[in-house]
């Protein structure tokens, strides 16, 4: 009978590096043509106004201004937004 129980789960413990996804841009903040403002899975959040969406759902503003988020009420009830008003 063994003294010591088998070490088979301490070979499955694989670190992987986070994905670095999240909000890098927000409210208020300035932002260039082409900054990245959102990096998510899925569709989180939805483009607006000056904002386009990537294969990968990343956020990418089209036009240079400030970063504002909005939530939809109605038929598009709660989803939400972000758009870049121009300064």
């Amino acid at each position: 009978m063994a003294h010591t129980k088998s070490q088979g789960a301490a070979k499955r413990t694989v670190n992987i590096a986070g994905k670095r996804l999240g909000v890098k841009k927000f409210a208020g903040q300035k932002v260039t043509s082409g900054s990245i403002i959102i990096r998510q899975r899925g569709s989180q959040f939805h483009p607006g106004k000056n904002t386009q969406m990537g294969k990968d759902f990343t956020i990418f503003a089209t036009s240079d201004g400030v970063v504002s988020f909005r939530q939809m009420t109605g038929s598009h009830r709660g989803q939400k937004f972000v758009d870049i008003l121009p300064e």
